[in-house]
């Protein structure tokens, strides 16, 4: 007889360890397309620093604008946002897909770190990749550029809703991303649709069990429905 496995999280801790451990992108979009959330992929041009980079959290969402003038007083409110992070965020910005912006670097990764955050993700440039590549941080950008933010853009709005790589995420969304790109589960559907990701993923198991027992793909496909 198959048994399905349950799963169960007493916190956000054990919930986004478990994600990280037994699902995939992928899995969590076609969790989102079955129930109707089907435009919940970021767009592809925001890939993780290292293609075997895992980012999963909580979304702290941040507006990042161009901006023209240097000022007097830079950083202010990009300082605001990075110490409002809280342990299982993830830092998600929008700049709108600026390529004058480089938002983010070492010291910032340093100071997400030291507060539980779990990752950081860019529609936007990012800089000091040696070194945030060898603390450890997860980082998803759109690119690479030395210069520095000031008087070329300016965080606006931070823990409020945004639109990132072509999706709205809400503060407290569920951000997922690897090497296929970043998931964003909104906070309202997460337990519905992160069940059946680990459903699937244990559906997926029998699947290839099978076909590399020689089952042909209709037979398993038949049986099991996911291809």
């Amino acid at each position: 007889m198959n048994t399905v496995q349950t799963y169960s999280w007493e916190n956000d801790t054990e919930l986004f360890n478990l994600m990280h451990g037994q699902l995939y992108a992928a899995v969590l979009s076609d969790a989102l397309d079955a129930n109707g959330y089907r435009e919940q992929v970021l767009q592809h041009t925001i890939r993780p620093l290292l293609p075997d980079t895992v980012v999963v959290g909580r979304a702290m969402p941040v507006l990042c604008l161009d901006v023209y003038e240097i000022s007097a007083e830079p950083y202010q409110q990009e300082i605001a946002a990075v110490d409002s992070l809280k342990q299982d965020d993830v830092l998600v910005c929008s700049t709108n897909g600026s390529t004058r912006i480089c938002f983010w670097g070492e010291l910032l990764s340093t100071a997400a770190m030291a507060r539980g955050a779990r990752g950081a993700i860019i529609d936007g440039f990012i800089r000091d990749t040696r070194k945030i590549v060898d603390m450890g941080f997860p980082i998803f950008t759109t690119g690479l550029s030395p210069v520095d933010s000031n008087g070329r853009g300016e965080v606006v709005a931070y823990n409020v809703p945004i639109e990132c790589g072509g999706v709205t995420v809400n503060p407290g969304d569920i951000v997922f991303g690897d090497a296929d790109g970043v998931v964003v589960v909104p906070k309202d559907v997460e337990n519905v649709v992160i069940h059946a990701a680990l459903e699937k993923v244990q559906g997926e198991n029998k699947t290839r069990d099978a076909l590399r027992e020689g089952a042909t793909l209709r037979e398993v496909y038949d049986r099991y429905g996911i291809l």
